[in-house]
């Protein structure tokens, strides 16, 4: 629990940092680079799209990362069910593409802008050097926590995982067959931790490019820009909030806990485009500060949302012994996964 809290007090850092950006808002900014939104600049409709973007969005956020957590009363869309492994594979693509087609090109148009000095910011591939790292770091997160909620497992998880198989306990000891309950326990308390370590992890990369888009959404002034990033942000969190709640619901978090990443992952972006416009009138999204806070940031959750799509979901999943029983299933699977991803690299057209 407390390593939870310490993941979701990560939003308030980021905002710390993003703060740091209006501080040097109006620094060195050329007149070439305050121009840039072109003639297309109504502050007033621009706000209007604003409005409805936060309402739009909440609602798409909370529609997607909530559908999965209510299919346990459709049995075809259990977690132990095909389609269920069928619809995940189709929101892990679309993760994967927010990483690769939205996340990862934002940072590179940051880092290189004309509005930073070419050197050394254009001499050096900054966006793919953080990003590297980042999926490092990720995956040291991943395993270290792995290591320590195993050997917090007897006290931690035990308990649950003896509700979850009370019945086959006793009936192993009429059986004599103790042992092999056990392992089977044990094994399936382990499966129960990676998925807790990956929706926690998962959602961390999601809520620090949600901030960050928000907060860019909201203070643009952008009537052209905000209006098809609208309908495209309302499909990236309609599909990405499937695939965190499909592994929020294998995580069998208590009602709390769910809750608390229900609310992070559908209110970060609205949030994100409150603050950009309360802080719109110093807030510029060409100011070196921001472009370098800005795409730093960007780097770092594209390294952790590609890592999670590809190891921790996709590679994951493929490899487990439920797709490898059934050809067909993995076939269902891969056309998911490219119609995900091929959907989400579509909406990169428009935002």
């Amino acid at each position: 629990m407390a390593s939870t809290v310490k993941i979701h007090a990560i939003p308030l850092l980021l905002i710390a940092l993003l703060a740091s950006a209006v501080v040097g808002a109006e620094d060195q900014t050329s007149t070439e680079c305050s121009n840039s939104g072109g003639t297309c600049l109504d502050k007033s409709k621009a706000l209007k799209f604003k409005l409805i973007a936060i309402a739009s969005i909440l609602i798409a956020s909370l529609a997607g990362v909530l559908l999965p957590l209510f299919t346990r009363s459709i049995p075809a869309l259990q977690p132990d069910k095909n389609p269920f492994s069928v619809v995940k594979a189709f929101a892990s693509g679309v993760i994967l593409a927010t990483g690769y087609m939205h996340v990862l090109p934002d940072s590179f148009d940051c880092l290189n802008s004309p509005c930073l000095p070419e050197t050394p910011w254009r001499k050096f591939p900054f966006a793919t050097f953080v990003a590297m790292p980042s999926a490092v770091a990720t995956l040291m997160v991943d395993s270290f926590s792995m290591s320590y909620y195993r050997k917090q497992f007897p006290r931690q998880v035990a308990e649950e995982e003896a509700k979850i198989n009370g019945g086959s306990e006793m009936l192993g000891h009429v059986g004599h067959g103790h042992g092999k309950v056990e392992e089977g326990a044990c094994g399936k308390g382990s499966n129960l931790i990676r998925h807790r370590v990956v929706a926690q992890v998962l959602e961390l990369g999601i809520v620090v490019h949600s901030v960050v888009i928000g907060l860019s959404m909201g203070a643009s002034d952008n009537p052209c820009t905000i209006r098809p990033l609208i309908a495209a942000l309302c499909f990236h969190q309609l599909f990405e909030g499937m695939g965190l709640g499909g592994c929020i619901l294998q995580a069998e978090y208590g009602i709390k806990m769910k809750a608390i990443m229900v609310f992070f992952f559908s209110f970060t972006t609205p949030f994100g485009i409150a603050l950009g416009i309360g802080l719109s009138n110093v807030y510029s999204d060409n100011s070196p500060t921001a472009l370098i806070v800005v795409g730093l940031l960007n780097a770092c959750s594209a390294g952790l949302l590609n890592y999670m799509a590809l190891v921790e979901l996709l590679a994951s999943d493929f490899m487990g012994s439920k797709l490898q029983a059934s050809v067909k299933l993995q076939i269902w699977s891969y056309s998911a996964v490219l119609l995900g991803a091929g959907g989400m690299s579509l909406m990169a057209k428009w935002a």
